[in-house]
């Protein structure tokens, strides 16, 4: 077992789960074991990173909004003029019209491959967190993506 790959494929599964795959591939040797081991770590990594953020993005949300009603009430009591955070940014729209179009199997599945995990996550959370598939769909859109990158990854390797 090579640790040092597994604990770059689980470091970098947490946080930018799209090229987890690859830079582990390029740390590694090229057999069987070592795309097993890039599958196992890259998933698991992401899985750690989508349970701590999503199951905390309740939590993070509310921080963030009394962290801004606090500057805001810091800023009026100094009398600096406080610039409000717009709301309908072009992000805010396109992650809208995702969510509108697409769904919560396109959300689930792009949010966390292409924004990033703990990203993707809280707006997974954001958005479907009051149904019951939202998490257990992310867990399967990611080891299947997980999976096929690995078949790919095995299949080119010659």
């Amino acid at each position: 077992m090579n640790w040092t790959l597994i604990s770059l494929g689980f470091i970098m599964g947490t946080f930018k789960f799209l090229f987890s795959h690859w830079i582990a591939y390029t740390a590694g040797t090229a057999d069987i074991t070592t795309i097993i081991e890039i599958f196992a770590s890259t998933t698991a990594g992401a899985w750690f990173s989508m349970s701590v953020f999503y199951f905390l993005s309740g939590f993070l949300m509310k921080r963030a909004a009394q962290k801004r009603r606090e500057a805001e009430r810091l800023a009026k009591e100094k009398g600096i003029p406080f610039k409000k955070k717009k709301t309908f940014t072009k992000m805010n729209k396109f992650i809208v019209w995702i969510k509108m179009n697409v769904g919560i199997f396109g959300v689930t599945f792009l949010a966390p491959l292409f924004l990033s995990i703990p990203i993707g996550s809280i707006i997974c959370a954001k958005f479907f967190g009051n149904q019951k598939k939202t998490f257990p769909l992310m867990l399967m859109n990611t080891a299947i993506y997980s999976t096929l990158m690995c078949l790919w990854l095995y299949a080119t390797q010659g």
